[in-house]
């Protein structure tokens, strides 16, 4: 029999990092993105950028088979082999300032085990709290999931189709240089991002898999300059992997009682991921 481990001495653990809020790793991620407007010292972070900090590197010694750091510390030490980050949850009370320190305080506020058809999975709910100056900018939630490894050559789950109500639409190439610059912004060591063979044979991908958080940066921005504002409001949920050199659309819906509804489509139509944006107006 097995025994179902018991995560609740996780639940309410915090961890506090003080970092700067540096202008040449934003410039990066504009140069990244093929921006014209760099940002600088008292520009305004834009909405999803603080995913660049508090990403600290460990030791070698310290990095599991994923590339990621070995499981324990402020994470629980689930030992199913599969993490991903699924999706969250984003109040935006004011941007951070780059060129300023910022302090994030992190909180695990809940740990779910489940069992299904895909075998046993453990839910992590993380909060985070970003400040500047004593304000809090940022409050976030994140959905962290764990996983059983599928057998290689499973079949897959069919994703559902994206909506066919899309009012506006952009296209995104996401080319390997792409994700490499972006795994090194994020010190984002996860594999599945550059090591084409370990994505294939190890996690049963079929290529290497586009960043979860960078498709939703892409959204941001996307639902910002949709609706010309100041967003306040994210949430979003991954639904379906998206690939290396497999040009995806950022599309938007209609404005339903102050949200507005954005996506991802991949190239074969389906619903990558989901989101809705509450975006202030512009005064």
């Amino acid at each position: 029999m097995t025994i179902t481990p018991d995560y609740a001495e996780a639940i309410g653990r915090t961890e506090s990092h003080v970092q700067m809020i540096s202008a040449d790793r934003a410039a990066g991620l504009a140069a990244m993105l093929d921006l014209d407007n760099v940002p600088g010292n008292g520009d305004a972070l834009a909405p999803g950028w603080h995913w660049l900090y508090f990403n600290p590197f460990v030791q070698r010694r310290n990095i599991g088979p994923d590339g990621h750091p070995k499981r324990g510390g402020f994470l629980p030490p689930v030992a199913l082999p599969r993490r991903m980050w699924a999706g969250g949850r984003l109040v935006y009370h004011a941007p951070l300032t780059i060129g300023k320190e910022a302090e994030k305080t992190s909180e695990i506020l809940d740990v779910k085990v489940k069992s299904g058809r895909a075998g046993q999975l453990v839910f992590v709910t993380v909060g985070h709290r970003l400040s500047q100056d004593g304000k809090v900018c940022i409050e976030e939630e994140q959905d962290i999931v764990y996983r059983e490894a599928a057998p290689h050559g499973a079949p897959k789950p069919q994703p559902s189709p994206a909506p066919d109500t899309a009012t506006r639409s952009e296209t995104v190439t996401p080319d390997p240089v792409l994700l490499f610059r972006y795994s090194a912004l994020t010190s984002n060591g996860h594999r599945i991002h550059y090591d084409r063979g370990y994505a294939r044979d190890e996690e049963d991908y079929h290529d290497l898999v586009v960043h979860g958080p960078l498709t939703a940066t892409l959204l941001q921005g996307f639902a910002t300059a949709a609706e010309g504002g100041r967003l306040t409001r994210f949430e979003f949920r991954g639904m379906a992997p998206l690939f290396v050199d497999r040009p995806f659309t950022l599309e938007a819906g209609t404005n339903e009682d102050g949200a507005l509804a954005v996506w991802a489509k991949g190239p074969d139509g389906e619903l990558a991921m989901q989101a809705s944006a509450v975006v202030e107006p512009a005064s």
